[in-house]
């Protein structure tokens, strides 16, 4: 399993995925879902994906290196050339349905999920800063003003802390402490989800990365994000008054 959370907010975008593919007592392992492409001054496009990693591996590869035909273009595209986020989306979506045709058949009949779930936020150019989430089946919603997240994944955990505090206008060092936050409940939920985790940070227009990072366990900042959270929420529970039910 995966946790996968990215912020699109006034101030610029907030991309964090785990490392963790699988759990057990003796089955661990660990692989980068965070993905991003950066040329200065023209586009900078993070990529994060859950599912099946043979499929996520497969459909990012041909859309950053082999091209793919977008409908309606006889030209090979990758995400180093499109025009703009949309088309972006759209290639991407493109390599998850040719991916399936390829491989899906050969899945279904061992038994296998083709299963894929990707975010994908930057710029390209003068256009918008966008945030996607492409479907196993190659559609894709947006993020909004409204709904300035998207996440995948194991994201049940991660979920209240953003709905609770996070809006389009929070500011991205605030958004950042918020995946963080939600990053570290669902790790503490989920034997599934753990670290290092991968962090990058980009601010709207500037393209180019603003921060890209992995965070390991010994990092001083997380794990005294993990503390003074721990501790904000045993202060809180215990400063709320208690009911006046007897029993």
């Amino acid at each position: 399993m995966t946790y996968c959370v990215a912020l699109r907010l006034e101030g610029g975008l907030v991309m964090l995925a785990d490392t963790r593919t699988n759990a057990g007592v003796d089955n661990i392992s660990t692989f980068r879902k965070l993905s991003v492409i950066e040329h200065p001054g023209d586009r900078v496009i993070g990529l994060m994906t859950a599912g099946n990693l043979a499929v996520s591996q497969a459909a990012i590869n041909m859309a950053t290196e082999q091209g793919v035909r977008v409908r309606g273009s006889d030209e090979l595209e990758t995400l180093h050339t499109v025009p703009t986020m949309v088309r972006a989306a759209q290639l991407m979506g493109e390599a998850v349905r040719e991916v399936y045709r390829n491989d899906g058949p050969s899945l279904e009949a061992q038994s296998g999920e083709f299963s894929v779930s990707i975010l994908m936020g930057g710029q390209v150019g003068n256009g918008e800063l966008r945030l996607f989430q492409i479907y196993s089946a190659g559609n894709y919603i947006e993020a909004t003003e409204d709904t300035p997240y998207l996440q995948i994944g194991e994201h049940k955990y991660g979920k209240p802390i953003i709905d609770r505090a996070l809006s389009y206008d929070t500011p991205l060092m605030d958004g950042l402490k918020l995946a963080l936050i939600s990053m570290d409940s669902t790790m503490r939920s989920n034997l599934s989800v753990g670290m290092p985790i991968d962090l990058m940070v980009y601010r709207r227009d500037a393209l180019k990365v603003a921060m890209q990072r992995r965070i390991k366990e010994d990092d001083e900042y997380f794990k005294g994000l993990r503390s003074a959270w721990s501790d904000a929420l045993t202060q809180a529970y215990r400063a709320i008054p208690s009911p006046s039910w007897e029993f």
